[in-house]
């Protein structure tokens, strides 16, 4: 047997999410439809993270077990991206890794990006890929909010309903939020998160930028740890599952 780890990048845009499912296709799915046309043998693809529809990714990891044919890395590279041309998806490099390894449960950090561009024009070539803001966002305010955020804390405010995580309790290492003329970036830094968690997170900062929450408002809704206090979802669009570290 052949353990293949794989660095991937997609456009989350058309796709139901990493995970597969039955409402339509998964990024997993065509990855998968991918190796199996390579291999000529069924697999599943484990991915360090459940991306949900519409969120990207520039740095996700996956890994698949090959029982018969070998490939070296560099042909299952090529391989797989000529298969995959039809879809929004990049196989950035392939490695033979130990079977110890796994994506998902040998992952000690995950880093995410999500992007605001904050102007009144319509976006365009960003489209579907920044969450447009038409108010003007103080990020000197939304800053102000990262020491409440920063650390271990119970996160249920800020947590999907339908998260299906043991515990609400998360530890986000780094935070930080910058803006470059009308872009505006949020950096997550973690082992793990929550369903949504991030993009709640988001939702509720940017009401702080814009003046409809105050920084000590955030601190409130965190420590209310009610779901029903959290700013509106921000939209996947934005989002960017970044890299991971191991």
């Amino acid at each position: 047997m052949t353990r293949y780890k794989l660095l991937i990048e997609y456009d989350g845009s058309p796709f139901v999410g990493w995970q597969r499912q039955e409402n339509g296709l998964s990024v997993q799915e065509s990855i998968e439809k991918s190796i199996s046309e390579l291999f000529q043998e069924q697999v599943t693809v484990f991915g360090a993270g459940r991306t949900d529809a519409g969120v990207h990714a520039m740095g996700q990891v996956g890994h698949f077990d090959i029982l018969e044919k070998y490939l070296d890395p560099q042909t299952v590279t090529n391989g797989l991206n000529n298969y995959l041309r039809q879809y929004p998806v990049s196989i950035i490099k392939t490695e033979e890794v130990d079977e110890s390894f796994h994506a998902r449960f040998s992952a000690k950090e995950r880093k995410y990006l999500y992007r605001i561009i904050n102007r009144q024009s319509p976006l365009t070539f960003e489209k579907g890929r920044a969450w447009h803001v038409y108010k003007d966002l103080d990020v000197d305010k939304m800053v102000e909010c990262i020491p409440m955020i920063k650390g271990k804390h119970d996160f249920t405010t800020f947590r999907s309903a339908h998260c299906q995580s043991e515990s609400p309790v998360k530890t986000l290492k780094e935070i930080n939020i910058t803006r470059e003329s009308e872009d505006i970036c949020f950096g997550f830094v973690a082992q793990s998160f929550l369903h949504h968690q991030i993009r709640s997170i988001v939702g509720s900062l940017k009401l702080v930028g814009e003046m409809t929450w105050s920084p000590e408002y955030v601190q409130k809704v965190l420590d209310a740890k009610d779901r029903s206090k959290c700013g509106a979802l921000a939209p996947p669009d934005g989002l960017y599952f970044m890299g991971v570290k191991y």
